[in-house]
């Protein structure tokens, strides 16, 4: 500490004072032929050039102007652009594939309740096998099966197959994806084009968009009815989904004439 203060007193960055410390064992001073080691200060041009890059990535943000990304006046910034502008038919693409495979999931499950009744009704049409006196069922061996009994083979194959498919979790799962980000992003797509324009227009596209999102409520509104044999339900449920595809085919071209004016009208980013 002495050294230090010593140091310090001869680059006249405190002041010199003839006071002595009252305990000379405490504070030693230092021999003048001891020389005072300043730490060498690193150079500043090797730290600027050392952190350049992250400076610049940093300071990148600043440096867009919002207005360039902006469509109705810049007062919400990128949430204007086109990136944010693109995301909703994007996204809509994507769901309308997965609708299709959801629909492919869910026939293919009802399927595998339908292929049971279909051999049960074929079973009825089987001539019952004679029985000896004994009470035992007498089989054939010799005579070949008949048309029937080969027809419910063949169901009985693939009812094992679908059954290994699990199609009734995997539709459950395809349905609740739909229903949460289809409902998410056909209010993300009215919200967007109100901070870019400032206002909506009603049409085609909003009422149809408004369509698809209420039959995905009621469709999953009736599956409680489905999961306990409701038949109605189940029939309802088909036609609901099947008319939500055709909105999503009918909405197609004008999505894709409302994607051609953010081209027109917005900027990246």
């Amino acid at each position: 500490m002495a050294t230090t203060l010593h140091c310090l007193s001869t680059l006249h960055l405190l002041p010199r004072t003839t006071h002595r410390p009252k305990t000379l064992n405490s504070l030693k001073p230092t021999s003048k032929s001891q020389p005072c080691k300043i730490p060498e200060l690193p150079n500043p041009l090797q730290i600027l050039k050392s952190s350049s890059l992250p400076l610049a990535l940093t300071s990148l943000p600043f440096l867009i102007d919002p207005q360039d990304a902006a469509a109705a006046g810049g007062q919400f910034g990128i949430l204007e652009g086109r990136s944010f502008a693109l995301i909703h038919p994007i996204v809509m693409g994507g769901l309308f594939v997965y609708t299709l495979y959801a629909g492919y999931l869910g026939w293919q499950w009802r399927r595998v309740r339908t292929i049971q009744s279909e051999i049960n009704e074929l079973k009825k049409q089987v001539k019952p096998a004679p029985v000896s006196p004994d009470g035992s069922t007498v089989v054939d061996s010799t005579s070949p099966p008949s048309a029937t009994e080969l027809e419910i083979r063949r169901l009985t194959e693939e009812r094992k197959e679908l059954v290994k498919g699990s199609y009734r979790d995997k539709h459950f799962d395809a349905g609740s994806v739909l229903l949460g980000f289809g409902v998410l992003e056909a209010v993300f797509g009215g919200l967007n084009t109100y901070l870019r324009t400032g206002k909506l227009f009603p049409g085609p596209h909003l009422y149809a968009g408004a369509g698809i999102t209420v039959l995905w409520a009621a469709a999953a509104a009736l599956v409680p009815a489905m999961q306990k044999g409701n038949e109605t339900a189940r029939n309802l449920h088909i036609a609901l989904n099947g008319l939500n595809v055709l909105l999503f085919i009918w909405q197609i071209p004008t999505g894709f004439d409302i994607v051609l004016k953010v081209f027109e009208f917005t900027k990246w980013p």
